[in-house]
């Protein structure tokens, strides 16, 4: 079983070899002229920067992203982040006996749960076009991507099982409304809760790395499901078109702004509760993630976030600590 040592587990001048992910591999120049290897490596732990200033050529020539590399390097850090100074770096062969299974994040929970989990909040919808239209969608090939799919590239749930975390994190939100408002149609929101990103199953490859298929970035998941719920609606008899339009309607506008990509905004109850529990579950998980990954040491600020366009503050552990007793406390 493949073991060392995690890359969040390391010191700042702490000196390795280790096994990696080459996730981003470019070649640029300092101000000076000097050509050097700018490259992103990962475990399952995090993401890391890594520069490589000398006697890359060869394996500039005949590496590929996506592949596991072995790397003698020593933990550094620039501009309060951690960064690995690289001295020699090859491809993983056969005799390493390493797979990609080895550095690509896993959700946190157990993965029995979670399935669990969905197969009992699905069982919960009385409405039987609903069902039907699940079972469809839901061949044995699609539910196994559909359960191992992340939810996205990098922002959120970016790991192993992260959709269907996700997904489970957005029907508890779903049924949370539903409670407070049961004039909702839960049917409806929970199979769209359900589907809402079932188009990250074409429009991510997770396999060696996480990235967008050529399907992905032409045609989107957003579309990708809404045509899918249009074609296997087709397929049950007498399924109801407002139903179907609704249900398509929920899928469209879960990203709440045109701006967001997403073709229409909300304009039903159903959706505005879809698109409020989305946001809730993507931005405190991809939140939460940063301020693990991302905290500077000697600070409670991580650096400006681009995806958040801002800075994350991360209170002290305890507040407290910091509370003098009286004037004369020094």
């Amino acid at each position: 079983m493949f073991d060392q040592k995690r890359i969040t587990d390391f010191s700042i001048g702490e000196s390795s070899n280790l096994f990696l992910l080459l996730i981003k591999m470019e070649k640029k120049s300092a101000r000076t002229g000097r050509e050097y290897l700018d490259i992103e490596l990962r475990d399952k732990s995090a993401s890391i920067a890594a520069k490589m200033w000398d006697g890359f050529e060869l394996f500039y020539n005949q590496a590929e992203e996506g592949m596991i590399v072995k790397v003698n390097c020593q933990f550094d850090e620039f501009k309060g982040m951690p960064q690995l100074k690289i001295t020699n770096i090859r491809p993983a062969n056969k005799s390493d006996n390493v797979s990609h299974s080895d550095f690509l994040p896993v959700s946190e929970r157990s993965f029995d749960e979670m399935k669990s989990e969905l197969e009992e909040s699905i069982s919960t919808i009385s409405n039987d076009h609903l069902i039907k239209l699940l079972e469809k969608i839901f061949d044995d090939e699609t539910k196994e991507k559909y359960l191992d799919v992340p939810a996205g590239k990098a922002w959120h749930h970016a790991y192993i099982h992260g959709l269907l975390e996700h997904t489970l994190e957005i029907i508890k939100f779903c049924n949370l409304a539903c409670d407070i408002h049961p004039e909702l149609n839960r049917d409806l929101l929970i199979t769209a809760a359900v589907l809402h990103d079932f188009g990250k199953v074409e429009e991510l490859s997770f396999k060696t790395s996480f990235d967008y298929t050529d399907k992905g970035r032409l045609v989107g998941h957003i579309v990708i499901a809404a045509t899918r719920i249009e074609e296997k609606a087709k397929e049950i008899p007498e399924f109801p078109e407002s139903l179907k339009n609704q249900l398509i309607h929920l899928v469209l506008s879960h990203q709440g702004k045109l701006e967001h990509a997403s073709p229409v905004i909300p304009k039903m109850a159903e959706a505005v509760v879809l698109y409020h529990a989305d946001e809730l579950s993507a931005k405190s998980n991809a939140f939460l993630n940063v301020i693990k990954n991302e905290k500077q040491d000697k600070s409670n600020w991580t650096n400006f976030i681009r995806l958040a366009e801002t800075a994350i503050y991360v209170p002290p552990k305890s507040e407290d600590e910091n509370v003098k007793d009286s004037l004369f406390d020094f």
